[in-house]
């Protein structure tokens, strides 16, 4: 495939090398070659068959606009976009493109939502609970994209549809470490994923990249990464 990469970001730098690993073609954008979508034009985008995002909450919607417009599929890993999520539906609808999203790829993370998923019914028993994330110092944005993930996936989940409160702790070179703690006055229960490295983000998105290939719709990698 021949994918174009916005973002140089760690994770971003991390899916060019897995998508190279994997055979594909990568071309890499970052924020000063993009200013306004400059990159994103029909003309620009046409050599790519996909386009995988990786950069900020400020501008991702933009460049969601601009691909689907242009009729190229999308993989989205940046998150702050989300009450645009209507909107976004029925633009990919309208242009008959594919669009996978998540707030995190991670095969990992997402067997932990299952794992959440199974453990919110904790609550419907005298439980409380809290969800702790932590990450490194550079990243801006509290709570974490993951964190707010689960505490849907816990809300929607347990009859009481509560929401949990999440606490954010930023420092060092923290990878991404997300605990949910279920507790009663008799016991506690722990879980717990803790990312030694991007790369299971990377490989995830790129994954996530060559099962869109020549499909249409739009998709949570919830729902395709048992498929991968």
């Amino acid at each position: 495939m021949n994918l174009l990469l916005l973002g140089r970001g760690k994770t971003g730098s991390l899916v060019a090398e897995v998508a190279a690993e994997r055979k594909h073609h990568t071309r890499v954008v970052g924020a000063k070659d993009n200013i306004e979508c400059a990159a994103l034009t029909p003309e620009n985008l046409a050599p790519f068959d996909t386009v995988i995002d990786f950069t900020a909450p400020h501008c991702v919607l933009q460049h969601i606009e601009a691909c689907v417009k242009a009729g190229k599929n999308m993989v989205v890993g940046t998150t702050g976009w989300y009450n645009e999520m209507d909107h976004v539906r029925t633009l990919v609808e309208h242009h008959k493109t594919g669009f996978i999203y998540a707030a995190n790829f991670s095969i990992g993370v997402n067997l932990f939502f299952d794992i959440a998923r199974t453990a919110a019914a904790a609550l419907d028993h005298d439980y409380s609970g809290q969800i702790f994330e932590r990450h490194h110092a550079h990243k801006n944005d509290a709570p974490s994209g993951t964190a707010i993930a689960i505490q849907r996936i816990i809300r929607e989940t347990a009859d009481k549809h509560e929401d949990l409160e999440i606490t954010s702790f930023r420092e060092g070179e923290v990878v991404g470490l997300h605990e949910v703690v279920f507790e009663s006055p008799a016991d506690r229960i722990y879980l717990c994923h803790d990312a030694k490295s991007r790369r299971a983000f990377a490989e995830g998105a790129v994954r996530a990249a060559e099962w869109l290939m020549g499909k249409k719709g739009f998709y949570d990698f919830k729902d395709v990464w048992r498929d991968l």
